[in-house]
């Protein structure tokens, strides 16, 4: 058997949003599983799947923007992104793979339940590759959808109302259901160390004869939910999710 050292190491593939002053970043492992797989009672006995350190897709948020670039320069990686220049011919075979984009475009708000975010996908010659629109219903911090795709069909009407009329326009929509969300957010370590803690005794329901008092309180806010950076997370992972699916990242 070779030595560690000279196996062959499989790439990983890094994509970055930069959204104001935070820098999301997408990081997806081809060899290692998806969170489902692991936290399956059915393959609890799989050495290989309880051994892996992280799940198959890691979302980072970093700050300020240059940080990460910062990082991977210290650490001396082959990753280089995409909005350095380069010279050269190693660094010109390892950018060629790496694409940068921008999406300019404006926030519409529609009444009082409904904010539209449009912008136009462009190449850095300044080439139109297509169109981001992405709607957010202000009720609800989280919409669940009984589809198995996440899909919502009060935002799918929406946005195909808002949408004109083009026989020759290709549109794709994106979502994620709640356990790929959960994923996406979950660390292999915070699931290791939850399952080891005792499970929690359920509290006695207190009686309430306040005639004034009506339902129960709303449920804390929870990770995930539509708000914050929490949601901004959410849009960077379906946004960069829509250009990979296109073949633009």
């Amino acid at each position: 058997m070779p030595p560690f050292r000279d196996m062959p190491v499989p790439d990983r593939i890094m994509c970055t949003l930069q959204m104001n002053d935070s820098v999301f970043v997408l990081v997806e492992d081809s060899v290692s599983p998806e969170r489902a797989m692991v936290v399956d009672p059915a393959n609890s006995g799989d050495s290989f799947l309880q051994s892996c350190t992280h799940y198959r897709t890691t979302l980072v948020t970093v700050r300020p923007p240059m940080a990460l670039e910062q990082l991977i320069s210290q650490l001396k990686s082959r990753w280089v992104a995409a909005r350095q220049s380069t010279s050269g011919g190693a660094q010109r075979n390892q950018a060629m793979s790496s694409q940068q984009l921008t999406i300019e475009g404006m926030v519409f708000a529609i009444g009082t339940d409904w904010l539209v975010r449009a912008g136009n996908v462009m190449l850095s010659t300044r080439e139109m590759k297509g169109l981001i629109i992405e709607a957010e219903y202000l009720p609800v911090g989280r919409l669940h959808s009984p589809t198995v795709d996440g899909t919502s069909e009060l935002l799918s009407n929406m946005l195909t109302a808002l949408l004109p009329p083009r026989p020759d326009a290709k549109t794709l929509a994106v979502t994620s259901n709640d356990s790929q969300w959960a994923g996406v957010l979950s660390v292999r370590e915070d699931d290791e160390a939850a399952r080891q803690q005792p499970p929690k005794e359920s509290d006695a329901p207190v009686e309430d004869d306040d005639i004034y008092a009506y339902g129960d309180d709303p449920p804390p806010p929870t990770k995930g939910d539509w708000f914050g950076i929490d949601r901004d997370r959410r849009s960077a992972y379906l946004i960069m999710g829509g250009l990979r699916s296109e073949g633009l990242l």
